[in-house]
């Protein structure tokens, strides 16, 4: 009987076990990875009783009424400011990365800069990394939880798989340099709405100005999208070879290659294969330039 007794506990600990690893998974699968307070708290319970209705007084008996004296019009209260659109967002982003000079510049305007709802949201901010000086640069869409915690990109699991891929054509972050579209990250991972996008597109077309790369490489649909102004589906544009066309002082296009992203490449490993063919297309584009410039 006392065994019994036992082996009953015994299994009740684990099924209470695996109920817990199983709610907290589900909180983890719909965005949710900060807890706020230590004891949950049951918002429907907190909310307060109705007031009990009340019967309305019977009405007194109408007295003559007497003029009112005079009083002045009130004035109308001012409207609200509108919302911020995508375009006006985009202007003061523009202007704001404009006066950037280097990328130490860019990284300091950046950072002081409050049009995009993000930055109040994140963690850090996460600019770049790597080689300025290198000849490519790698652009995804915005830092995850791990990138947001260390303000680095590209350093979580998806991180580590980027840099498996780039080893295997010979490039590595003292070869190559990384960023995002994004340099906060969206809450839960969701996916940016076109205001974001529209405060931070200023930064990232500044920034890849100032690096002048020979060649691009968009990582996710997101960075095509935002970048090439293209509306395909990144199945459609993946393997090609688009151009770039940046401003300032290097109006030459830049070869601009898209494929996906390692994330997605996590959640759909067969496709793994057609982004390895896509790499090794960069690998000859970077072979290539490196000919005509010892030519």
């Amino acid at each position: 009987m006392f065994a019994g007794l036992q082996n009953d506990r015994i299994v009740s600990v684990i099924m209470d076990r695996q109920q817990l690893i199983a709610a907290l998974r589900w909180h983890v699968d719909i965005g949710v990875d900060e807890a706020i307070g230590a004891m949950p708290v049951d918002r429907f319970a907190a909310v307060p009783p109705p007031a009990p209705l009340v019967a309305k007084p019977a009405p007194s008996p109408r007295l003559p009424s007497t003029p009112a004296p005079s009083v002045a019009r009130a004035q109308p209260s001012a409207a609200p400011p509108a919302p911020a659109t995508a375009e006006s967002v985009g202007e003061d982003a523009h202007r704001a990365a404009s006066q950037a000079k280097s990328l130490d510049e860019l990284r300091d305007i950046l950072a002081a800069f409050d049009g995009c709802a993000l930055k109040a949201t994140a963690t850090n901010l996460v600019f770049g990394e790597g080689n300025p000086q290198a000849p490519i640069v790698f652009i995804g869409e915005a830092p995850g939880r791990d990138e947001d915690r260390l303000g680095r990109p590209f350093v979580g699991v998806s991180g580590q798989l980027l840099d498996a891929m780039l080893s295997h054509i010979d490039l590595d972050r003292t070869s190559a340099y990384i960023t995002n579209i994004l340099p906060w990250r969206p809450p839960g991972n969701r996916q940016p709405t076109p205001v974001e996008v529209a405060a931070c597109l200023p930064f990232i077309r500044r920034h890849i100005e100032l690096i002048e790369p020979k060649v691009l490489v968009l990582l996710g649909g997101t960075a095509m999208k935002t970048l090439l102004q293209r509306q395909e589906g990144i199945t459609r544009i993946r393997g090609r070879w688009l151009e770039y066309h940046p401003g300032g002082a290097a109006p030459q296009p830049i070869p601009t290659m898209t494929t996906y992203h390692p994330a997605f490449l996590l959640r759909q490993p067969l496709q793994k294969r057609e982004a390895w063919r896509d790499f090794l297309s960069v690998r000859e584009r970077l072979d290539e330039l490196a000919e005509t410039r010892q030519s």
